[in-house]
């Protein structure tokens, strides 16, 4: 099981409230939103993983919006690092997992 899906809430640093609206014009709770819409993909990120393990989720928010988050967990708590929109790269691996989760034949729903 994967460690982010045994998260019970989100943990925001002081420091970084408000930190993704300036930079990204996306706000606290769009980020939080990501996690509980399907199709959500959820990958490491050992690039940026020296102190902590770090993840990145390509998700929708509740109106649909494309967003990258870029997070870590700590005590059960997805802390998230940065937010901003999908690029088109992103997009286009999203709507293609997307694509993927649906039925081939439309009578199998």
């Amino acid at each position: 099981m994967d460690l982010w899906t045994e998260c019970t809430g989100f943990n925001w640093n002081e420091g970084n409230v408000n930190k993704n609206w300036d930079k990204h014009g996306v706000a606290d709770f769009e980020c939080e939103e990501v996690f509980f819409n399907q199709p959500l993909i959820v990958r490491p990120d050992p690039k940026h993983s020296r102190h902590e393990a770090r993840f990145y989720a390509l998700g929708r928010t509740d109106s649909n919006r494309l967003l990258f988050v870029a997070f870590t967990v700590r005590r059960k708590l997805i802390r998230v690092i940065s937010a901003r929109e999908m690029t088109r790269r992103e997009r286009r691996i999203y709507e293609g997992y997307h694509e993927q989760e649906k039925p081939e034949n439309p009578s199998d729903v």
